[in-house]
C-alpha cells in the first residue's frame, strides 16, 4: 500500500521517471542548496533521497535570488543512455517580471557527476523535455506575459500565456524550428507545469493550473499531433481538491505520469496538508502518488474521483518501512548528513566546516539571518506537524552583532530563533528573535527583550513544535533539566500561507542551526550535535 504523501515535507513539483525497475522523482528546491532533490524507489512505496545534482558554482549560483526563487519545477527523463534534467533558475519574484532562465544538465547515472548546464531559453518557467519515439526531442515551458497587472503573491491569469513547444537539437545543444503555443489551458487558468507523454498514437499533455494554492489542479489534454490541436479531458482536471475542502490532501496539482513495467498507470502530484483552524501548511508542498486507470484512451484516478486518496494500491505487496521516530545527527564525517541543506551559495566552505573542529559543525558567521546572499544557516526539512529539535552549541560572542542558535525557519519574513548572543550589561545571553510573517519589511520582534544570562560553556537549545504552537527551551551543561524560555509562539506562520499568503511563498518549514556576524569578523560557532524527533 502507498501512503501519501510519499515524500513528506517540502518536496514540490514532482517529476517522475522510470528506468527498468527503478523509479526516480525530482522535486524543486528553490533557494536551498544543492539544487534539486532526487529520490529513488523500486516499489513506489519506499523512497530514499539519493542525489542533489546541482552542486557546483558552474551549475548553480543563487546568491541574490529572492525568497522562493531559484530552482523551480525540474523535469527528469531518461533517453539515449543519459538522464536529462531540465530546470529553471528564477531570479525575480515580485513585480511584472520573473527573469526565469532554463537549463539542461545530463549524466549517465543518477549518483554520478552531472554536466555543466546548457542554457535553453528564458521565455517562462516550468520547463520539460519530451523524447519522442522517432528520436526527436521537444522542449516545453509556460510563457510568462509581463504586460498585465500580475505581481508576486497575487498572480493574474493573463500572465500565464500558454504552453510553448519547440524542438531541441541534442547535437547542436540548441532549440530549432518554430516556436508554437500549443495549449492555453482551461477556464481555471494559471496554466504551467507541462509534461508530455505518448500512448496509442496520442500525445498527452498534463499541466498544472489554478495556482499552487487551494484551487490547484492537474489538467489533461490530448492530440494526434504533438503541436495540437489539444482536446480537453472529459473531466478537464485529472487530479484536484479544489471542490473538496475536507479532503486530507489539499492543493493537489503539478505532477507527471508513469507506467510500471507491467503497464500499471500512476501519476504524481504535489499536495499540502493544512492545519486547523487557519489552513496553513507548515510542511510546504509535498509529493503524493495516485493509481490510475485508462478508459477510452483517457486517464482517470482508479478510485473514481479526481480528489486524491491518502491510501493507494501499490504495484507490489509492499508495506512502507517504519521510519525512525528520532534521528540523532553527528558531525564526525567530512560531509553534511544528507538531510541538511543550506541557502543559495555555491561556496559552502565560506559558511561552514566539518573539519576545522573535529566532531562539530562549525558555522562561520557571515551576513544576517534572512540574507539573500551569504548566510550561515544549515537546516533540515520539517516532516511532521509536531516535532522536537535539539542542539548543543559552543559559542562565545563578543558583541550583540554576533549571534548563533536554533531556528524554525521558512524565509526572512517567517522564522523564530533561539539565540545565543552578547548583551553589554548581562554578558552572554539566550534570547529570542521572531519574525512572524512581517511582509515586506521583515521586522523582528524580541519576545523576551534582552534575554537571560547563561554561564560559560556549551549551551543546550531545544524547540518543540506542536502543530501551531512553538516553545523554546534551554539549559547549561551543568543543568539536568530543560527550562522553557519565552512565550508560546505562532509556529503556523512558518508556512506557505503565513505572512503574505498562499501564492507568495513556495518552500516549507525547516529546523536548523545558524550563525551571523555582521561585524565582518566571521566569528565561528560550533554545533556539537543535532536531533530531530517526531512527537
Amino acid at each position: 500500500m502507498i501512503r501519501n504523501p510519499i515524500l513528506p515535507g517540502f518536496n514540490p513539483d514532482p517529476s517522475i521517471c522510470r528506468v527498468g525497475e527503478d523509479y526516480y522523482i525530482a522535486t524543486s528546491t528553490f533557494e536551498w542548496y544543492p539544487g534539486v532533490q532526487i529520490h529513488h524507489s523500486r516499489d513506489l512505496v519506499n523512497w530514499t533521497l539519493v542525489r542533489r545534482p546541482l552542486e557546483r558554482k558552474s551549475q548553480l549560483d543563487m546568491r541574490g535570488n529572492p525568497d522562493s526563487c531559484g530552482i523551480w519545477a525540474p523535469c527528469l527523463s531518461h533517453a539515449d543512455g543519459l538522464f536529462w534534467l531540465v530546470y529553471t533558475d528564477v531570479k525575480r519574484l515580485d513585480g511584472n517580471f520573473k527573469d526565469a532562465h532554463n537549463y539542461i544538465v545530463t549524466s549517465p547515472t543518477i549518483e554520478g557527476d552531472w554536466s555543466d548546464p546548457v542554457y535553453v531559453n528564458s521565455s517562462g518557467f516550468d520547463p520539460s523535455l519530451f523524447h519522442d519515439d522517432d528520436g526527436r526531442k521537444w522542449f516545453l515551458n509556460m510563457q510568462w506575459n509581463h504586460r498585465t497587472e500580475s505581481y508576486g503573491g497575487a498572480p493574474k491569469h493573463p500572465a500565464f500565456d500558454g504552453i510553448l513547444l519547440q524542438e531541441w537539437d541534442a547535437q547542436t545543444q540548441s532549440l530549432k524550428g518554430p516556436i508554437k503555443n500549443i495549449f492555453a489551458g482551461s477556464l481555471l487558468g494559471l496554466v504551467e507545469g507541462p509534461h508530455l507523454f505518448k500512448r496509442n498514437g496520442w500525445y498527452y499533455l498534463t499541466t498544472a493550473e489554478g495556482g499552487t494554492g487551494y484551487d490547484h489542479a492537474v489538467t489533461m489534454a490530448r492530440s494526434r499531433q504533438i503541436d495540437g490541436l489539444y482536446e480537453m479531458h472529459p473531466d478537464v482536471h485529472l487530479i484536484t481538491s479544489k471542490d473538496a475542502p475536507d479532503a486530507v490532501l489539499q492543493r493537489a496539482g503539478h505532477g507527471q505520469y508513469v507506467e510500471t513495467p507491467d503497464g500499471e498507470a500512476y501519476h504524481t502530484h504535489l499536495c499540502g496538508r493544512p492545519m486547523a483552524p487557519k489552513r496553513r501548511c507548515t510542511l510546504g508542498r509535498e509529493t503524493a502518488l495516485q493509481k490510475c486507470v485508462w478508459r477510452d484512451d483517457w486517464l482517470y484516478l482508479a478510485h473514481g474521483s479526481a480528489v486524491p486518496a491518502v491510501h493507494v494500491p501499490a504495484p507490489k505487496d509492499v508495506e512502507p518501512l517504519k521510519q525512525p521516530i528520532r534521528i540523532d545527527y553527528s558531525f564526525d564525517q567530512p560531509e553534511l548528513p544528507k538531510d541538511f541543506q543550506w541557502l543559495r551559495t555555491p561556496e559552502p566552505a565560506r559558511i561552514f566546516s566539518l573539519t576545522e573542529r573535529p566532531g562539530a559543525l562549525r558555522l562561520i558567521g557571515r551576513e544576517s539571518i534572512g540574507s539573500w546572499f551569504e548566510q550561515a544557516l544549515v537546516a533540515r526539512r520539517q516532516e511532521h506537524h509536531s516535532f522536537r529539535a535539539e542542539t548543543v552549541l559552543e559559542f562565545e560572542p563578543e558583541t550583540y552583532q554576533q549571534a548563533a542558535g536554533l531556528t524554525h525557519y521558512y524565509n526572512r519574513h517567517k522564522f523564530h530563533a533561539l539565540v545565543v548572543t552578547w548583551h553589554e550589561k548581562l554578558g552572554r545571553v539566550v534570547t529570542i528573535f521572531s519574525c512572524p510573517g512581517d511582509f515586506p519589511h521583515a521586522r523582528m520582534q524580541f519576545p523576551i527583550e534582552s534575554g537571560v544570562a547563561v554561564p560559560d560553556g556549551p549551551v543546550h537549545l531545544a524547540m518543540e513544535i506542536r502543530e501551531n504552537d512553538l516553545q523554546f527551551f534551554y539549559r547549561s551543561s551543568q543543568e539536568a533539566d530543560w527550562t522553557p524560555i519565552g512565550p508560546l509562539l505562532d509556529a503556523g506562520v512558518v508556512s506557505d500561507e503565513g505572512g503574505r499568503g498562499e501564492h507568495g511563498s513556495f518552500t516549507g518549514a525547516f529546523a536548523g542551526m545558524f550563525a551571523f556576524d555582521v561585524t565582518g569578523r566571521a566569528k565561528t560557532a560550533d554545533f556539537l550535535s543535532f536531533s530531530y524527533e517526531c512527537i
